[in-house]
C-alpha cells in the first residue's frame, strides 16, 4: 500500500488516532486529523498533521480523502462516520492500517470476556521465548506504535475488540483465538447477530495454514483454519482443565494453583487458549511453564489478593455489569462469599439468583443498592447488608469458612462511593491486607 502523496484523514484523535497519523506521515501521506472535541484533544498529535477541532458532519461531507482511518471509539455505522466517508476511497481502522505495514506474525485474540488476561499471557510466553510478543491493539500499545518501532517484534499479541474488527480488510492472524461470546455493546449494535458478525471477522483472512483456537461449544461457522479446542466442561477437548491443572494430550502442562496466581475456570480457559496459541509457534511446555511462573492476572480481574486462614480473597472490581458478575461466579471452584453492590443503575439482578444458590455460601451487599439487593437475594440465600466496603470485607470474613473464597465482584459501577472500579479494587486490596 503506497501512501506517498495521498491524503489520509484520521477521525478521532486519541492515542490510536495519533499513532495512525504518525504511521501515515512516515509512509509519505498528507495527513489531516478530525474530531468533534476542542483543540486541547489534539495535544500530542505529530508535527505536520493538519488539525481540525470541533469537526461537524458538515465538515465531513466537504472532506475529500484517499483513506479515512476511524477510531474504534466512534460508531462505524453512525451518521458522523457516514458524513466523513462519503468522499473517501476506503475506510479502515488503526489496526488495519498498522497490519499493512507490519512484517511479522499476528496472534489475534477476541472474545466478550478474558481478552486482556489472554493477551498478557501470550505476550509473557512469547517474550520468554525471545519472539517479542508485544501486547497491543485494544490492550497495551496501539498496533501502529509497535509498527513504528525501529525494530518491531517478530510476533505480536494483538487484542481485538469488535469495534476494531469492524474496520479490518486484510489483517491476517496466523493464530486467531475465540474465547467466548455473550451479548454486549447493545448500545452500539442493532442486534446480537451484528455484534457476533463483527467479532467473527477475526477469521475472515485465515487459511488452512493457520490456526483457530476455539472454546468447545461456541457454534462457529466452518472455518478455513485448523481448529484447536479447549474446554473446562468437555474432557475430550484438545486442551482441558478442571480449574486447577491444565492438560493436553493426556499430560499436565500447568499447575495453576502451584505455578500461578490465576484462579477460576474462566482463567483456566484464558490460559489454555494462550498455551495453545504459543504451542502453534513450537514453544516447548517447559519454556511455557517457566514463563508463567508467578503470573498474576491484571489488577481488578479476579485478582488473588491473599490467602488468610485457608480463605482466598479475589478482587474482581472490574465486574461493573451483570454479565461480568455471572462470569466470575460461574468460574469459581470453591464455595463463595460474594461481596456485591455499588451504584444503582436500574438493573434486574433476579437472573443471578440461581447461580448464587449453586455457587455461593452467602452474599454481603454494600453501597447505594445494598438494601434492595439484600431484600432480593435473601429470599434464596444468606445475605447481609452493610454500608461500606470496609464493613463488607469484615462481614465477609466472618462468614467465610476455611476452603472458601471471598469474591468482590460488584456487578455494577462504583460511582456511589468511589471514582472508578480501580479505586474500589485498590481499597479492597488494602482492606484485605489489613486483616489479621
Amino acid at each position: 500500500m503506497n501512501l506517498t502523496g495521498k491524503h489520509v484523514a484520521i477521525l478521532g484523535v486519541g492515542r490510536s488516532g495519533r499513532a495512525a497519523a504518525a504511521l501515515a506521515l512516515r509512509e509519505g501521506a498528507r495527513v489531516s486529523a478530525w474530531d468533534s472535541a476542542g483543540p486541547e484533544a489534539f495535544d500530542g498529535m505529530p508535527e505536520g498533521v493538519e488539525i481540525h477541532p470541533n469537526a461537524t458532519e458538515t465538515d465531513g461531507r466537504n472532506l475529500i480523502s484517499d483513506l479515512l482511518v476511524v477510531s474504534p471509539g466512534i460508531d462505524t455505522y453512525g451518521n458522523y462516520v457516514a458524513a466523513f466517508s462519503g468522499n473517501t476511497k476506503e475506510v479502515i481502522g488503526e489496526v488495519e492500517l498498522a497490519a499493512r505495514y507490519y512484517g511479522g506474525r499476528i496472534i489475534g485474540i477476541t472474545g466478550t470476556n478474558g481478552k486482556t488476561t489472554t493477551t498478557e499471557l501470550v505476550e509473557r510466553i512469547l517474550s520468554h521465548a525471545s519472539l517479542g510478543g508485544t501486547a497491543c491493539g485494544n490492550y497495551g500499545t496501539p498496533f501502529a506504535e509497535v509498527v513504528l518501532q525501529s525494530n518491531p517484534p517478530a510476533v505480536v499479541s494483538l487484542e481485538l475488540s469488535s469495534f476494531q474488527l469492524e474496520t479490518i480488510t486484510t489483517l491476517h492472524p496466523v493464530v486467531a483465538i475465540w474465547l467466548n461470546f455473550a451479548p454486549d455493546h447493545m448500545d452500539r449494535y442493532p442486534t446480537v447477530e451484528a455484534y457476533r458478525a463483527a467479532k467473527l471477522r477475526i477469521f475472515q483472512n485465515q487459511t488452512s495454514a493457520d490456526t483457530a483456537i476455539v472454546r468447545t461449544g461456541e457454534e462457529l461457522p466452518e472455518l478455513a483454519a485448523r481448529v484447536v479446542t479447549f474446554s473446562t466442561t468437555d474432557s475430550s477437548a484438545e486442551w482441558y482443565s478442571e480449574g486447577h491443572t491444565i492438560g493436553h494430550g493426556g499430560t499436565v502442562w500447568l499447575d495453576m494453583d502451584g505455578d500461578t496466581s490465576l484462579r477460576g475456570l474462566h482463567n483456566a480457559e484464558n490460559t489454555m487458549a494462550a498455551l495453545a496459541a504459543c504451542q502453534a509457534f513450537g514453544i516447548s511446555p517447559a519454556l511455557m511453564r517457566e514463563a508463567l511462573q508467578g503470573y498474576a492476572p491484571p489488577p481488578h480481574r479476579c485478582e488473588l489478593i491473599r490467602t488468610l486462614d485457608g480463605v482466598e480473597y479475589l478482587n474482581d472490581s472490574k465486574a461493573t455489569n451483570l454479565h461480568a458478575l455471572e462470569s466470575a461466579l460461574r468460574s469459581q471452584t470453591r464455595p463463595v462469599v460474594l461481596i456485591v453492590g455499588g451504584k444503582e443503575k436500574g438493573l434486574d439482578y433476579a437472573p443471578v439468583i440461581p447461580l448464587l444458590v449453586t455457587k455461593a455460601l452467602a452474599v454481603v451487599t454494600f453501597g447505594q443498592i445494598a438494601r434492595p439487593l439484600a431484600a432480593l437475594f435473601s429470599t434464596a440465600i444468606t445475605c447481609e447488608s452493610v454500608s461500606t466496603l470496609a464493613d463488607a470485607v469484615a462481614t465477609a470474613r466472618s462468614l467465610a469458612p476455611r476452603g472458601s473464597t471471598v469474591l468482590l465482584s460488584p456487578g455494577t459501577s462504583s460511582f456511589d462511593q468511589f471514582t472508578g472500579y480501580e479505586q474500589r479494587g485498590n481499597a479492597f486490596r488494602d482492606l484485605v491486607h489489613q486483616l489479621r
